[in-house]
């Protein structure tokens, strides 16, 4: 192989790389590490913000725009009674909606499984618990590990229990888990730290 063609490969490679980075979802300039989220509630979507598209497109109070700037809160609570949700699982999270609905999903192999709860259900459970009561609609989620004895309860922004999600999807083996998913999904809960 000639020098030349050696430096076409390692160019390409290059390239091929720099294209897989993150885009913004909006304007598709490059983004760093640490970019914003926002909801298009429109299409119930999670999209990558630059700065100026997540300042740009926010919506307001005031505004009929459809997205949503997820905000950056985590806030460890005490445990939720979550039964009368439904939750067929110990590892759940739960958005509400700007409806009084709220969209249960619980990470799995083949990603988010969903399904809706109504406003009666939900507003029965937000009105024991105060806190619950301040999630922003579409963009804060109660995430909910009682899965192996655990008792974590958290306030998140859905960017992170999307995170949960792609944790578990990569780490899951076989019919029950495997050995690798429980240690980071624990890995998971254990790094989250609150913050306002």
């Amino acid at each position: 192989m000639t020098a030349g063609a050696l430096q076409r490969l390692v160019d390409q490679a290059g390239a091929r790389r720099a294209d897989s980075a993150e885009h913004c979802d909006l304007c598709s300039v490059p983004l760093d590490a640490q970019h914003r989220h926002m909801v298009d509630t429109a299409r119930q979507e999670l999209l990558c913000a630059c700065l100026p598209c997540s300042l740009l497109f926010v919506r307001d109070a005031a505004s009929e725009g459809h997205y949503q700037l997820v905000p950056r809160r985590r806030l460890r609570l005490a445990p939720v009674a979550t039964e009368p949700l439904g939750v067929p699982v110990g590892l759940a999270f739960f958005v509400p909606r700007a409806d009084g609905t709220a969209l249960a999903h619980y990470p799995s192999p083949a990603g988010a499984t969903r399904w809706e709860i109504d406003a009666a259900t939900w507003q029965g459970v937000v009105d024991c618990r105060a806190e619950l009561a301040t999630l922003v609609p579409h963009a804060e989620a109660l995430l909910v590990n009682t899965a192996r004895g655990e008792q974590a309860h958290w306030i998140l922004p859905v960017d992170d229990c999307f995170r949960l999600v792609a944790v578990v999807r990569r780490e899951w083996r076989g019919i029950s888990g495997g050995s690798r998913v429980w240690p980071e999904i624990e890995r998971f809960f254990t790094e989250l730290t609150e913050q306002s």
